[in-house]
């Protein structure tokens, strides 16, 4: 397999909001006298690409190849053309799109000016048998019908500038202008190892249609003209699209129209009492590019539509240009898209408020992963550090995504720093590098937790020298207090209250990463390595405890749910000061009747610690109660994922879809369920269940497929008993905490697989 450094494209011209310059179009016939053995071509683009052979779309998935900084990393990916081929002229197509090479959308993370912007380009070297051919002038190129197309803001696309048969063999080309050569990207050359983006086989219809129109959109002043905003000739009549749900992928519109007639689909997630769509929380953009995509009709019979290089996180769609008579059900269906993960985890219940929370935790953790995970699918489309460091555990738990993630700490190894340092969004361009140890710890967390719930240690060996390189950093960091305290804390707490201080929080998460370094380097053998970071660990432990936690009172910090649950959680406290510790922090929980009051370093850590000190039917009133704040709040407010904090007031919504709340779906499992796999982090062939009996539960159950097969249990209320049923297989240790309840079990054993059955009794 050849990686081509020669690329091409078809001018140095590229999109922007006041000068549209159309996606190209490029094309290589060549000429088999017989049919190979072995046939395919290496793909790699800087920016995004379609790719057909002799009329057939082979392209991997949506927005391929990848999601990098072209400075960093270009990937690559391989087709096996075989199957394709036939004899005589044969022709292979392709499209480009602007991808993150030309990211006009990208201005706030000043993707705008980055070094590497440009025009898309690609390469290829096409393998017949032992000959290799790579791209040069010889492809021919055209401009398509895309008009403009934005990762973020949307594509708008005229088909009355189609080109039929452009992609077949037996189309004349003649007329097309040669290719040129241009630079190719900076950085490493990499066949992508990620799974691809792809449609999930869900098509959703609307639920509901009804005339509307979308509110004035009013964050975003403009000074620039924008070459697409003229106004219409005829007054268009809207129609509001409602889905029922609020997900990520694209829009596939069907529509018989007349030649000329322009379709527009704005996509939101909320509507107003009154019907209106709202999209002024998904800010950063010009009016008329904020997940906007444009189709105009060609006029030829029945015409379908979907985005080529985008994707779009919605539950409504205003479609206007339409009329009464084309607002039917099937003119726009719902494609649900992600990246091609597999489920590996489950959790339900007899509260059907638990079980929906679960179900929308794995609906943001899915709409925001697009080869890694995003902050949100509508907005900024952004590998948020810390929003990946909160998701690390319940992600790997839930998804089989260790492959996704390796990539990703891949792009996350050439962002960093000589000094260590790690920007807080990646990819990046050079934007974002204030983030703090709590954004950083992605860094650490992600290999530690693929580790422990996988027994991959690759990732563990590809990222050591990172993790030392940034212990380096903190290390250097440092207050002349000993403590850290560099930029962000406990973001989006209730009621926009933030209480714990970043110095406390940011050193605690310090701490936190000393120790998972350490085991990481501990399984690896490197002992100077581990000796650095334990060391580390304890002068920022001691300088902590001095500084910012009464020792007396046991209080840490300021007083708050947050800091009072981490330092329980990360071991601030001895271990015989964490029960006094924990009082305190339930005092706390009381004194606010029972409501949750943190943001989200707090809720990573809270249920945890409640469950581990026997209060886990506080920790699931906490969640699921219906007033506001909690989680079961969303689900009284109609929503459909989980939102990116807790607000009351309508008019500061932020995004309604994004993932780093979303550990409680860890705590359903482990918690409720009572699957606690490889608790100590080296003992992948044990499983402690240790399950949470709610009171207000009739049954719950979970499982978790671990590297050596399914772990489930199920358990049943029955008056006094609960009967509970374990499975694992047969190489798995299996160890039991019921706490104050006696136990009598029975054992099926078959070829693969151990099945206990208990049944429970509170002790006398």
């Amino acid at each position: 397999m050849k990686f081509s450094d020669k690329y091409i494209y078809a001018s140095s011209e590229f999109n922007n909001y006041d000068k549209f310059v159309p996606a190209p179009l490029f094309r290589k016939s060549f000429v088999l006298e017989n049919l190979p053995e072995k046939c395919g071509i290496c793909i790699g683009a800087a920016g995004f690409y379609r790719l057909w052979i002799n009329g057939t779309e082979i392209t991997k998935g949506i927005i391929a190849p990848y999601v990098s900084n072209p400075d960093d990393i270009v990937y690559y990916d391989y087709y096996d053309l075989k199957q394709y081929l036939s004899k005589g002229v044969n022709v292979l197509g392709f499209m480009l799109g602007n991808g993150f090479q030309n990211n006009p959308g990208g201005s706030v993370w000043d993707f705008h000016t980055a070094r590497f912007r440009g025009a898309p380009r690609f390469a290829f070297a096409l393998s017949i048998d032992d000959a290799v051919f790579e791209a040069d002038e010889s492809v021919k190129t055209a401009s398509s019908a895309l008009y403009f197309d934005d990762m973020r803001c949307g594509e708008r696309y005229d088909a009355c500038n189609e080109i039929d048969g452009w992609n077949l063999p037996s189309f004349d080309d003649s007329e097309w202008s040669n290719s040129l050569r241009c630079e190719a990207p900076r950085g490493e050359f990499m066949l992508c190892d990620a799974e691809p983006v792809k449609p999930t086989g869900e098509r959703i219809k609307a639920v509901k249609i009804y005339e509307g129109e979308c509110a004035p959109y009013t964050k975003w002043h403009p000074k620039a003209v924008f070459c697409d905003l003229q106004e219409k000739a005829e007054k268009c009549v809207g129609f509001i699209y409602d889905f029922g749900v609020n997900k990520a992928g694209i829009p596939e519109l069907k529509i018989n129209g007349y030649r000329g007639q322009r379709i527009e689909m704005q996509f939101g997630e909320f509507v107003d009492e009154n019907g209106k769509l709202h999209y002024d929380n998904i800010d950063f953009y010009p009016d008329g590019y904020s997940q906007r995509d444009v189709y105009i009709c060609k006029g030829e019979g029945t015409e379908t539509y979907s985005p080529n290089f985008t994707y779009h996180g919605f539950r409504y769609c205003c479609v206007s240009g339409i009329t009464r008579e084309q607002a039917t059900e099937d003119l726009l269906t719902y494609v649900i898209c992600n990246s091609d993960l597999k489920k590996r985890a489950s959790f339900s219940c007899s509260d059907k408020t638990a079980d929906k929370l679960y179900e929308m935790c794995c609906t943001s953790d899915m709409s925001n992963f697009y080869y890694f995970p995003t902050d949100c699918p509508h907005r900024e489309k952004n590998g948020w550090t810390g929003d990946i460091a909160l998701s690390a555990e319940h992600l790997i738990m839930n998804y089989d995504c260790e492959k996704s993630f390796a990539e990703w700490l891949r792009n996350v190894r050439k962002a960093q720093m000589e000094d260590g340092s790690l920007p807080s969004v990646v990819p990046t361009c050079d934007w974002g590098r204030k983030s703090g140890p709590n954004w950083d710890a992605a860094l650490i967390y992600v290999p530690y937790y693929t580790y422990v719930y996988t027994k991959n240690k690759k990732i563990l060996e590809d990222n050591a020298h990172a993790i030392f390189s940034y212990l380096g950093f903190l290390s250097t960091h440092r207050t002349k207090r000993g403590t850290l305290d560099l930029y962000l804390g406990d973001w989006c707490p209730v009621g926009n209250v933030r209480k714990a201080t970043t110095e406390f929080t940011d050193s605690v998460a310090a701490m936190s990463i000393c120790q998972k370094a350490s085991f990481i380097f501990g399984v690896l053998g490197f002992e100077l390595q581990k000796e650095f970071a334990d060391k580390l660990y304890s002068e920022i432990r001691s300088a902590v405890r001095k500084h910012l936690v009464d020792v007396k009172t046991l209080i840490a910090d300021v007083p708050c749910q947050t800091s009072q649950a981490m330092a329980i959680y990360f071991d601030v406290f001895d271990e015989e000061e964490k029960q006094k510790a924990f009082e305190i922090l339930l005092e706390m929980i009381h004194k606010n009747n029972g409501f949750i009051d943190f943001g989200i370093l707090g809720a990573r850590v809270l249920f945890h610690v409640l469950s581990e000190f026997g209060e886990a039917d506080l920790a699931y009133n906490m969640i699921c109660r219906p007033e506001w704040p909690s989680y079961g709040y969303f689900i009284e407010q109609g929503y459909t994922s989980v939102p990116e904090n807790f607000v009351i007031d309508e008019n500061d919504i932020h995004s309604l879809n994004h993932h780093f709340y979303g550990d409680i779906s860890n705590w359903f499992i482990s918690s409720v369920g009572g699957i606690k796999y490889n608790p100590d982090g080296l003992s992948h062939d044990f499983v402690l269940v240790k399950p949470s009996f709610i009171a207000s539960l009739d049954y719950a159950k979970a499982s978790f497929e671990s590297p050596f097969g399914r772990i489930a249990t199920e358990w049943k209320r029955n008056a006094d008993e609960i009967a509970l049923t374990v499975e694992k297989p047969l190489c798995v240790k299996c160890g039991f905490d019921f706490g104050n309840m006696s136990c009598i079990n029975e054992r099926e054993v078959n070829s693969s697989f151990e099945i206990m059955t208990f049944v429970l009794k509170n002790k006398a």
